[in-house]
């Protein structure tokens, strides 16, 4: 059973965009993510009210709290509630509620609380303006309550406040949204990062699939290429060379059980721990043999030619090297009437490797030239390590496929 087959999402769970239900949790895990903001309103509600009640007790000319303070001091947690949710809003009704609070000149103390809570809540939810906007409404109005507003209005004594006090509450207050501020820069850094490595995993994801989608194009092309000649001639000559046909018989199951075992080897980058490892080793120059023989079953008479001292490139160069010679002498099979082609490998340039496929040509009758899927291919491979295929027409007729590949400073994928 593959994992999370038996993994049903419960009755009436809502289902997110994607079509993936949400992990599932424990109900216990589930109510206390729904209570929270309800236990932290009340916990600051608890101190507010406590708090309040015995600062009370020490502050002279304050009004003493009734009903309506007690009210106050009740309000401004219970809006706290709709932080998550409404975050704008719960700002805007603390800040309401603080300032009321201060009017009415009750005595200082823990009411800020579920104020500054509010703020920093919209701040690290990205409404910054909303936040800050409360912060300065609030202390525009203790100012006005305290330094403007005539005495004779308030229920308050008239008090005598120091500058250094006043630049103590102004310095708290941009502390406590500072810290806002840096939580919020924080989380928005790791939702960048947990994004890029998203981005990353895809792309390396999408790079995967497109090599074994170039893989896979490029065996099975070969293979049934070479498949449906032999076939062609076997049907042709069944009944009047009978021993021919069963030859050509016999090239079309060695090279059914080749591509097989290739196609394995491909789709082994996805095996599961304790799947066994190819048998086979890796397509490379020195299989080139392997592939002349393939290609002189199937009529086609390869000559192989090199020039220079062979070295050995890197394991992803060696690959595209011996993909682009499959794809090309797939192609000569394929679409041209020639029954000879050169494969020529130049390794003069101590930095490249440079493959030539000659098909003397002409192109087949009738012949439509394909998708063109195999020439992007062999494009891709190559420019994959910094590489370049160039194609097309010879001066004196035919086709020639030339890929130059640089066998120094180039990685495997």
């Amino acid at each position: 059973m593959p994992p999370g087959a038996g993994e049903h999402p419960e009755p009436g769970s809502a289902m997110p965009e994607g079509g993936r239900a949400e992990p599932w949790r424990p109900p216990w895990v589930r109510a206390a993510k729904a209570g929270w903001p309800v236990a932290t309103a009340l916990v600051v509600a608890a101190v507010q009210v406590v708090g309040s009640t015995a600062a009370a007790g020490h502050q002279s000319g304050r009004v003493q709290l009734d009903p309506f303070g007690y009210l106050l001091l009740l309000l401004g947690p219970a809006l706290l509630v709709l932080r998550r949710r409404w975050p704008v809003a719960a700002v805007a009704g603390s800040s309401a509620v603080t300032v009321l609070y201060l009017a009415a000149g009750y005595p200082y103390g823990p009411v800020f609380a579920s104020w500054v809570i509010a703020c920093c809540v919209a701040v690290a939810s990205g409404h910054r303006q909303a936040a800050w906007a409360g912060l300065g409404g609030v202390y525009l109005a203790h100012v006005l309550i305290t330094f403007v507003v005539p005495a004779d209005w308030l229920r308050t004594e008239p008090q005598q406040i120091a500058w250094w006090q006043e630049l103590g509450l102004v310095a708290w207050l941009l502390l406590v949204l500072s810290v806002a501020e840096i939580v919020r820069f924080r989380r928005e850094q790791l939702a960048a990062h947990r994004e890029y490595r998203q981005q990353q995993e895809q792309r390396r994801a999408d790079e995967e699939r497109l090599r074994m989608a170039r893989e896979l194009h490029d065996i099975l092309a070969h293979s049934l290429s070479l498949i449906t000649v032999q076939a062609g001639v076997a049907l042709e000559l069944i009944d009047s060379r009978p021993e021919q046909a069963r030859t050509a018989l016999t090239t079309i199951k060695a090279t059914s059980k080749e591509a097989l075992g290739e196609v394995r080897q491909v789709l082994g980058t996805l095996r599961g721990p304790g799947t066994a490892a190819p048998r086979g080793p890796a397509p490379g120059l020195a299989r080139l043999d392997e592939l002349t023989e393939q290609a002189q079953r199937a009529g086609l008479a390869v000559e192989v030619r090199e020039t220079g001292d062979r070295r050995a490139p890197a394991a992803g160069v060696d690959l595209t090297a011996f993909r682009i010679v499959q794809e090309a002498l797939t192609n000569v099979i394929r679409h041209s009437v020639a029954r000879r082609a050169t494969v020529g490998l130049d390794w003069s340039d101590p930095t490249a490797l440079v493959v030539t496929v000659d098909d003397p040509g002409p192109a087949a009758v009738g012949d439509a030239g394909g998708t063109g899927s195999g020439l992007i291919g062999m494009r891709e491979r190559a420019a994959a390590f910094g590489g370049a295929i160039t194609a097309g027409p010879l001066v004196g007729g035919g086709f020639r496929v030339r890929a130059t590949l640089p066998t120094t400073g180039a990685e495997d994928e």
